[in-house]
């Protein structure tokens, strides 16, 4: 790699790392969001923990942070793969962030600001099968595994092998960082979205 793909990705993993969640509730209530709800940086705990606008504004934030990078590889870079690493590097910095000792999100909200600028097709499979287990479950995690793993194999099959590879890490890394969402669904404690205020 060039002196400027590792510096393009270098530089999307310290974006990653804006824990924008952990921001937003630390400056209207004085806490460590991770020490509230679920005890993650996300949109889904900062809405249940603080409400519908602090919410919407971590997720808003979080899915800038992802798409901002892939926006400027796509500019400068001509393998799509190497375009798609600033989106993992972005991933692992908000899951992994150095700003809060590697203690962060779980990436879905990032990994959807990557794919709404690198392939938004693979986008709308992800939301498909995201809102449809949502629908029928209310596990927002449980949707978040199965439109990653949707938006893997919609990479897989209209993507290079390399950008295939990379998506894949991607999956891997989602996957990881929801294993305690997966324990909770087996034994069936995992919590419901409340799709209104009194559920």
């Amino acid at each position: 790699m060039s002196s400027h793909e590792i510096l393009y990705v270098v530089c999307s993993y310290l974006l990653g790392s804006v824990p924008f969640g952990y921001l937003i509730f630390f400056f209207s209530e004085g806490k460590d969001i991770r020490a509230t709800g679920s005890g993650n940086i996300g949109a889904t705990n900062v809405l249940r923990s603080k409400g519908k606008l602090a919410g919407l504004a971590t997720l808003a934030l979080d899915i800038l942070k992802g798409a901002l990078p892939i926006l400027y590889g796509r500019i400068h870079f001509d393998l799509p793969w190497v375009v798609l690493l600033g989106g993992l590097a972005v991933l692992l910095g908000h899951v992994f962030p150095v700003f809060l000792r590697f203690r962060g999100g779980k990436g879905v909200a990032a990994l959807v600001g990557v794919f709404l600028v690198f392939h938004y097709p693979s986008l709308l499979v992800f939301l498909a099968f995201f809102f449809l287990a949502l629908a029928l479950t209310r596990f927002v995690s449980l949707g978040s595994l199965l439109g990653t793993t949707a938006l893997f194999f919609a990479i897989l099959f209209t993507q290079t092998v390399e950008t295939a590879m990379v998506a894949f890490v991607m999956l891997l890394l989602i996957v990881f960082r929801h294993r305690g969402n997966i324990a909770r669904l087996l034994d069936g404690s995992e919590r419901k979205f409340a799709f209104r205020k009194n559920e």
